[in-house]
């Protein structure tokens, strides 16, 4: 087996179990690993550290998937990291993330259950090069209709692997999947709120699970509001400020056909609130709103993520302040904002900071109310806080 040898002083975040080993961290490698291959990490004093898989393509060389000198990356590993993945997600949720990447310690993997059908992406070369292996696995311990692999986020580049799609196991439902997503909080009021996935033409595995349980915190503020929903997408926060009882609900999205989803979707549901459904530039039309002296009572911001390298952090903040801003012009005194970021690079702190400065050009008084995450099924590895990318505010506006 081949191993890596860390530069001297670069063996503590490995000690302190972060997952990722850079290549610059790397002072040299022992064998000719293959990408997918397990290498073990040593110290450069020779101690031994970690084993992981190595990706030759990426700045992230090794990925960690146990501290254990005595597990392997074989099936029965695997077979017992998937378990405690699914044992961690309530059994009832007919709707959830089963696996979570490098906080279930499988990174690059992960798996959405809609209903019958898993979903999966497999997002780094180690994963990727056990494909067959994940695959034999889940149907086993889920026992899913069938498994369909969605692997075509951009990540993939840089681990040297093209986009892979198509069903991987058993039978696709002849309808269109249709889910009622989980009730996450016995406090929060239940909703049967049903959503349609398309798993090979929507956003990421084919719906937004992270923000399920942020969509019924937002709609707690929306009984009776005149409601903003931008970058609505297919229209998950405006069914939620719908039930809730929102008198009008506006919604803007530059994708047609995520628009017309969200329609169908407030029709599936039953829901007759007014919904007027704008195919639109964010930023632009709320600078025409300004204009216009238009207001509302709730404004809900869920941009798509802004940030995909260092070298545009700079640039989407300024993008994040400037949508805040505009939505706390359009607020009517004592309106409600819900506004998030996805952007991984963008800590909690500095979009904080961010919404903060939005306050003081907007001359606004701006309380926050409730912080936001990710649902729970989406947990967060204290020793891997990249694993915390959405944040989000729901805030009062003076």
């Amino acid at each position: 087996m081949a191993s890596i040898i860390l530069r001297p002083g670069r063996e503590r975040p490995l000690q302190q179990r972060h997952p990722w080993v850079f290549s610059g961290a790397i002072a040299s490698v022992r064998g000719n690993p293959a990408d997918g291959d397990v290498v073990e990490i040593q110290a450069s004093s020779g101690e031994w550290l970690a084993r992981g898989t190595w990706s030759g393509a990426s700045q992230i060389r090794a990925r960690v998937f146990t501290w254990n000198a005595d597990e392997r990356l074989d099936e029965p590993a695997l077979r017992r990291k998937l378990q405690r993945a699914i044992a961690g997600r309530p059994a009832e949720a007919s709707a959830c993330r089963l696996v979570y990447a490098e906080s279930d310690g499988l990174p690059g993997l992960i798996v959405d259950r809609y209903g019958p059908v898993l979903v999966m992406q497999l997002l780094t070369v180690g994963m990727a090069v056990r494909v067959e292996l994940i695959t034999k696995l889940l149907a086993e311990l889920v026992q899913p209709a069938a498994i369909y692999e969605r692997s075509d986020a951009d990540v993939r580049e840089k681990e040297g692997l093209p986009p892979a799609e198509g069903l991987r196991w058993g039978e696709l439902p002849a309808e269109r999947l249709t889910i009622t997503p989980y009730h996450w909080h016995a406090a929060d009021r239940p909703s049967k709120l049903r959503f349609e996935v398309d798993m090979g033409g929507g956003q990421k595995t084919g719906f937004y699970l992270d923000q399920a349980m942020n969509r019924q915190r937002v709609a707690a503020y929306c009984q009776g509001a005149e409601v903003l929903d931008c970058f609505c997408y297919t229209g998950g926060f405006s069914a939620y400020a719908a039930e809730a009882g929102a008198s009008h609900i506006t919604a803007l999205d530059t994708s047609g056909p995520a628009l017309e989803q969200a329609q169908s979707h407030m029709a599936l549901n039953g829901l007759t609130t007014p919904f007027e459904a704008l195919n639109a530039d964010v930023f632009k039309q709320l600078r025409l709103y300004r204009g216009e002296g238009r207001q509302f009572d709730l404004i809900i911001l869920d941009p798509p993520k802004f940030v995909h390298n260092q070298g545009q952090l700079d640039r989407a903040t300024r993008g994040y302040k400037d949508i805040n801003l505009l939505a706390m012009q359009l607020l009517r005194p004592g309106g409600v904002l819900a506004t998030f970021s996805c952007s991984g690079l963008v800590s909690a702190d500095l979009f904080q900071k961010v919404v903060f400065g939005a306050a003081v050009d907007a001359r606004r008084d701006v309380q926050v109310i409730e912080r936001l995450t990710q649902s729970p099924d989406h947990p967060l590895l204290l020793s891997f806080p990249e694993g915390e990318y959405l944040k989000g505010f729901i805030c009062r506006v003076w």
